[in-house]
């Protein structure tokens, strides 16, 4: 076993790495061996989504586009932006009814991705990112897991795709399965 080793690349100064306490500093952060070993083995999420998406839109569309609008931008074209997304996603439905308690609810896509065996819900919005829709795509999230995803299948995985980003608000989102991106219209 190496018990330090001292990386040096083009890109980055040296950086220590210890292996007989499975710490290995990468960056500025700290990774334990296992998480080391599955960001080598099995891809993650967040680096297969894109951002930001690009949206093809007709040059007759010059004012603000509605939140409609660009539901049936992104319909019209559904294939361009499953391959936007990234790798293996595939589209079940748009505007998806579910009803939780009284209340009818629309998730904006359905989707499934087969690269991560898993249930895709994604809401599109055409304003900043904002701590409300959190608890929204949660609520989407948890409502597919409890009645459509199927034992052998993983949780669900919710993608929010906005006008403007903020990372400030995503920094405390407590749900690893949480993505947001970007959308820019062309």
């Amino acid at each position: 076993d190496i018990e330090n080793v001292t990386v040096t690349d083009a890109d980055t100064t040296s950086e220590d790495v210890t292996t007989s306490s499975n710490k290995y500093v990468v960056g500025s952060g700290f990774l334990d061996n296992k998480t080391y070993k599955e960001e080598l083995e099995e891809p993650k999420v967040n680096t297969l989504i894109k951002n930001p998406i690009i949206i093809k839109t007709p040059k007759s569309i010059k004012e603000k586009i509605t939140e409609k609008a660009l539901h049936q931008l992104i319909l019209d074209d559904i294939c361009n932006f499953l391959k936007e997304l990234g790798v293996g996603f595939s589209f079940i439905d748009h505007e998806y009814k579910i009803k939780i308690g009284n209340t009818y609810h629309s998730i904006d896509f359905l989707l499934f991705n087969i690269e991560y065996n898993a249930f895709i819900v994604v809401e599109i919005k055409v304003t900043e990112f904002k701590s409300e829709y959190i608890g929204q795509i949660t609520k989407y999230m948890n409502y597919v897991d409890k009645n459509i995803r199927k034992i052998n299948q993983e949780k669900t995985i919710g993608i929010i795709i906005c006008k403007k980003d903020n990372q400030f608000v995503m920094e405390y989102c407590s749900d690893e399965r949480i993505f947001m991106t970007n959308y820019v219209t062309i």
